[in-house]
């Protein structure tokens, strides 16, 4: 089963300009946002295994920041430990409801 949290509201983005192929992102990111090659493109496509890493899934996105800590390329940038995500994985912890601050009413519920 795979974790989603809410569509849209990750801050992780990735320049694949950048990307020198290395597939760190996708060993590295334990929800399986990133693929890189073969797994990325498929084998019919003609995808090599250095074939540039591409987003599958942002919005399983967790936030830890594995993926851009060990981008050698800086082709990765993620908030790490803030959002709506991070929210609602403290409120599993703590029994409360989610509050990341993002809401313009100044209540910081929105999750």
């Amino acid at each position: 089963m795979k974790l989603k949290y809410l569509s849209n509201v990750s801050t992780l983005s990735y320049n694949a300009s950048q990307c020198v192929s290395c597939g760190l992102c996708a060993d590295v990111c334990p929800h399986g946002v990133f693929a890189a090659g073969e797994q990325a493109y498929g084998a019919k496509a003609g995808a090599k295994a250095g074939a540039k890493a591409r987003i599958i899934d942002k919005d399983a996105c967790m936030e830890c920041g594995a993926c851009a800590k060990n981008c050698p390329a800086n082709a990765i940038s993620v908030s790490a430990g803030v959002g709506c995500a991070v929210a609602i994985i403290m409120s599993w912890f703590t029994g409360k409801e989610p509050s990341c601050g993002c809401d313009s009413g100044g209540k910081g519920v929105c999750c």
